[in-house]
């Protein structure tokens, strides 16, 4: 098949819808003549039709494209936040690994016994 042929289908289509609109009078080469007419508006329609086609496809396959670009994006940055979050608890598992908590436990018992035993001087001298 050529560029410009058109198929067995379609010339069969164009003259039956020639001849069912064939007027009293009209001679077989008019009704031929209006045939291959119908013919052209019909290799036009499907012209247009795949064009359209091929356009639609373009734009699916760029939306696409988008789309597996902003997955790929929130993908990266569940990921950032992900380590953020681990490197802020591992973070804050090393500053409690220093000995913070202990120094204040040890520092609340130092004042304990010297608030006791002031309080055990105190009551000794007064009497």
């Amino acid at each position: 098949m050529t560029k410009n042929s058109v198929s067995a289908q379609t010339e069969d289509q164009s003259l039956e819808i020639a001849k069912a609109t064939q007027k009293p009078g009209q001679t077989k080469e008019q009704t031929k003549l209006i045939a291959k007419g119908i013919e052209k508006g019909i290799a036009e329609y499907k012209k247009r039709q795949k064009a359209k086609a091929r356009d639609l496809d373009k734009k699916r396959k760029k939306l696409d494209a988008k789309q597996e670009s902003l997955e790929q994006s929130a993908n990266e940055l569940n990921d950032d936040l992900l380590s953020a979050k681990q490197s802020k608890k591992q973070r804050t598992m090393q500053a409690s690994d220093t000995g913070s908590p202990h120094y204040y436990t040890s520092f609340a018992y130092i004042m304990l016994i010297l608030t006791l035993s002031w309080i055990t001087f105190h009551m000794i001298t007064v009497h």
